[in-house]
């Protein structure tokens, strides 16, 4: 089968977890004999005229990497504008395969909707979407403000172009269904994957000295890093010397740094910004638990890495981190936003190390065995089949409103 995938994260350029899932997923669909296209973008600020869009192939994939018009837009300030600048770029360089047709299109997210609607549609082949996260969940359930409804709007609308659709979570699935009707019947919930292969697992090991807690990912308010950080002097004082290493970036780091003093533990708390992959695995391999709090969360795919690296587990039940960590068997859990249960958590895991290991083995028994590429990309490529045959039966838009979600 001929893919074309559209996403704004790839490597060189990732963000977060999803440049990650898309190359894993389009390399392992190359690697079972389909020809997979991705188009993506140049890094940001890249001069299009020194280095222009580029065409190459990597790990049997062909990049098309689509260099950015000239402008003054820039994602923190005009995101609207910056997207729909970026959208042009990668629709004219869909529009360059000229040499090629795919059977399906494969969109990752709002941020590309509008060239992923306008390729299928010239192409004449079925749109499929992955939705990797919402607006509305993001911000705890509420659709405010002028560019939120813009990026509701437009997820309402990739959402109901598309001919079928993916969410990595059954947590996913049912806000999707709650926010753009539940008439959508025709999601599959098919989970992130992880190359265990590339995470070397590491037995865990008695501690002479203070426990190391460890949070990596993106620093934003969704992310819930301010509770481990309100959990820490908590968990002080019943294990003195406790440290908590942040490793990422984002938009909440001044916020998070405020919050470590406000809780006088600013010089227990260490910000270590973004790390590559070998910083992070000697973190991983050296923290004693690995902590991920998130109020919002469509799948969690840290808790795999951290799974996959040996690393005991305390995370929220936010929606698929719920699925990703059973709760007592690979790790230990506690409902979000309550900083009191984190800390009894933490504090119920440092106290018991031999069976923190145990649930650390037992975590990464369970990635091998329900969390290979090998088998996302066959559960995605039935999607792409069952999407081919189907008939297209466009769905209606129902109205945005500034409104708050349902209770969940």
């Amino acid at each position: 089968m001929k893919i074309l995938m559209l996403s704004w994260e790839y490597p060189p350029v990732v963000i977060g977890g999803l440049g990650r899932h898309v190359h894993h997923l389009a390399t392992e669909l190359a690697t079972a004999g389909h020809e997979v296209v991705v188009v993506n973008r140049r890094p940001t600020a890249t001069d299009p005229y020194s280095h222009p869009s580029t065409d190459e192939f990597s790990e049997g994939v062909r990049v098309v990497a689509a260099a950015e018009d000239p402008h003054e837009f820039s994602f923190g300030t005009d995101m609207m504008a910056w997207t729909l600048a970026m959208g042009h770029a990668m629709l004219r360089a869909g529009l360059g395969l000229s040499d090629w047709h795919p059977d399906v299109v494969h969109a990752h997210d709002w941020l590309v909707a509008h060239p992923a609607v306008a390729l299928a549609q010239y192409f004449d082949v079925p749109l499929v979407s992955t939705i990797h996260a919402t607006e509305a969940g993001r911000h705890s359930g509420w659709v405010s403000g002028a560019v939120s409804r813009q990026v509701h709007a437009l997820e309402s609308w990739l959402v109901r172009e598309s001919d079928s659709l993916i969410t990595c979570s059954a947590s996913m699935r049912d806000e999707i269904s709650m926010l753009f009707g539940p008439e959508l019947s025709d999601i599959s919930v098919i989970r992130n994957g992880i190359d265990t292969s590339g995470w070397p697992f590491a037995a865990r090991r008695s501690r002479s000295g203070p426990a190391e807690l460890l949070y990596f990912g993106r620093l934003e308010y969704e992310k819930g890093v301010h509770d481990a950080i309100a959990a820490l002097p908590r968990i002080r004082r019943t294990h003195p010397g406790t440290t908590l290493t942040i490793a990422g970036d984002g938009t909440q780091l001044d916020f998070l740094r405020d919050q470590a003093r406000r809780h006088r533990v600013s010089k227990a708390t260490n910000f270590v910004g973004r790390v590559d992959h070998s910083q992070l695995l000697s973190l991983l391999h050296r923290a004693d638990i690995a902590v991920l709090p998130s109020h919002y969360e469509p799948f969690g795919i840290v808790a795999l890495e951290a799974a996959a690296a040996g690393t005991p587990l305390v995370t929220s039940s936010a929606g698929g981190l719920g699925e990703a960590v059973i709760d007592g068997v690979t790790g230990l859990s506690y409902p979000p936003k309550d900083v009191a249960a984190l800390a009894k958590a933490v504090r119920a895991a440092l106290d018991f190390p031999a069976a923190a290991a145990r649930r650390a083995e037992a975590a990464r028994e369970r990635l091998t065995s329900e969390f290979a590429w090998q088998t996302v990309a066959a559960e995605t490529a039935q999607v792409y089949l069952a999407a081919k045959r189907a008939e297209r039966r466009p769905l209606p838009r129902t109205p945005i409103t500034e409104r708050p979600l349902p209770n969940r």
